[in-house]
C-alpha cells in the first residue's frame, strides 16, 4: 500500500488517497475534505510534481501505449484514466475507484514508473472521451505517488 498526501494549489491538505493492488489495475481509497461538491475527474498524471497553484507540473496523463483519452474512447484509454468520483455537499469524499490501465510494478503501466507519478483531481466531472483529459477543467488537487 503507498499513501499519497492530497493537496490544494495554495499547499493546504485536503486529505489523503492510499492506493493499493487490485484485480484488475490499482484501488485508491480517497478520505478528502475541503473540495468543491460535485463530480470530479481524476487520473494518475506522468510526473511526480504537484506545484501549485496549477499543477502543470504533473505533466500529462501517465500513456505508455499513446493512446487517445478517455474509458468510452475507442481509441484509448490513456493507462492513468479512471472512473469520476463524488465530493459531497460538505467538501467530503470517502469513496474509492480502481485506476484498471495501472499497476504497483516494474513496468511501463507502474503508478511507480521513472521515478514516480502524480494523482490530481480536476474541477469538473471527465467526459470519458476528449482529449487530453475529458474536459475535466483546472487541476484542483494533486498528491505525489512515490515508493
Amino acid at each position: 500500500m503507498v499513501k499519497v498526501e492530497m493537496h490544494d494549489g495554495q499547499g493546504n491538505s485536503v486529505g489523503t488517497a492510499t492506493l493499493s493492488p487490485a484485480s484488475q489495475g490499482v484501488k485508491i481509497n480517497l478520505d478528502l475534505k475541503n473540495l468543491p461538491p460535485g463530480e470530479h475527474g481524476i487520473h494518475v498524471h506522468s510526473v511526480a510534481k504537484c506545484e501549485g497553484p496549477a499543477f502543470t507540473t504533473a505533466g500529462g496523463h501517465l500513456n505508455p501505449d499513446m493512446k487517445h483519452h478517455g474509458l468510452m474512447n475507442p481509441d484509448g484509454p490513456h493507462a492513468g484514466d479512471m472512473p469520476n468520483f463524488t465530493v459531497g455537499a460538505d467538501g467530503t469524499a470517502k469513496t474509492s475507484v480502481v485506476a484498471p490501465g495501472v499497476t504497483m510494478g516494474d513496468d511501463a503501466h507502474s503508478i511507480f514508473t521513472g521515478g514516480g507519478t502524480a494523482l490530481v483531481i480536476h474541477a469538473m466531472a471527465d467526459d470519458m472521451k476528449s482529449d487530453p483529459a475529458g474536459n475535466s477543467g483546472p487541476r484542483i488537487a494533486c498528491g505525489v505517488i512515490s515508493k
